[in-house]
């Protein structure tokens, strides 16, 4: 039986992240249109958020042996 090739969560972390990041950019915008100053806790997420988008497409990429600057 040939060896089966273990999941990627990475890749999955990052769509899942990409995909929060888009909406919470979205809501944030809706929130500030209305006049609410609860959009800045959609900001904060906006920006957690990237930042695990980014760490794990980099962290996929570098992986595949891909592009490896510091």
């Amino acid at each position: 039986m040939p060896p089966r090739t273990p999941p990627r969560p990475s890749t999955s972390i990052a769509l899942a992240a990409t995909a929060l990041c888009l909406l919470a950019v979205v809501a944030a915008v809706v929130a500030f249109v209305n006049g609410d100053w609860f959009g800045i806790a959609w900001v904060l997420l906006a920006g957690v958020t990237s930042n695990m988008a980014w760490y794990h497409w980099r962290r996929r990429r570098n992986a595949r042996g891909g592009d490896v600057r510091e």
